[in-house]
């Protein structure tokens, strides 16, 4: 049975308007009214499977998005291990070879956590086991991170790594994978 997967990016936080590394951060108001702004835009199917990555805002935003998913660690955000909490003009000011590094080579990780050629290989097993588990369902949507859907779409195209730079992904944004006998495929989202 071929599989159509709406990958959603969580609402913004106000960790990421002031430009910080996530720190498992709640939504605030603006996040929410967000949110309950793009439930109305979505056409989530109604019989779909849905996950969500454990951080605290992407369970948010599934919740006002009206979804009862299940927690999947698969789908968690990126380890910034050092740099969690830390804003990245200051983290441009303390250590801006090892910041620079981490955002132009896919497997570099000074800061201790993922690098981002891990996080491709993690969230290629995740979409490699909701291929093989029998979802009774043909579509499945997942609440995630933009990293994650970055490198969900580097792992459906095949591509390198080194692209990860050149993908940007808004917060309430819909990424739709499909999977068919081709394996993986890129589709425009028809939200």
């Amino acid at each position: 049975m071929d599989t159509r997967l709406l990958l959603i990016s969580h609402a913004a936080t106000a960790a990421m308007r002031a430009g910080r590394f996530p720190a498992d951060d709640p939504l605030d108001a603006r996040g929410l009214a967000e949110a309950d702004t793009a439930r109305a835009r979505l056409s989530i199917p109604r019989d779909a499977a849905a996950f969500v990555s454990p951080s605290v805002c992407a369970r948010e935003t599934a919740s006002v998005l009206g979804l009862s998913a299940v927690i999947d660690e698969g789908l968690a955000d990126v380890d910034y291990g050092r740099w969690h909490g830390r804003r990245l003009a200051d983290l441009g000011a303390q250590a801006p070879q090892d910041l620079a590094a981490w955002t132009h080579d896919p497997d570099a990780a000074a800061h201790g956590g993922e690098s981002f050629s891990q996080v491709v290989k993690r969230i290629g097993n995740w979409l490699d086991a909701l291929e093989e588990a029998s979802c009774n369902t043909q579509n499945v949507v997942a609440v995630t991170h933009a990293p994650l859907i970055r490198a969900a779409i580097v792992h459906a195209l095949g591509a390198s790594p080194q692209v990860f730079s050149h993908i940007e992904i808004a917060p309430l944004s819909v990424v739709e994978l499909r999977r068919s006998r081709r394996r993986w495929t890129w589709w425009p989202a028809s939200q």
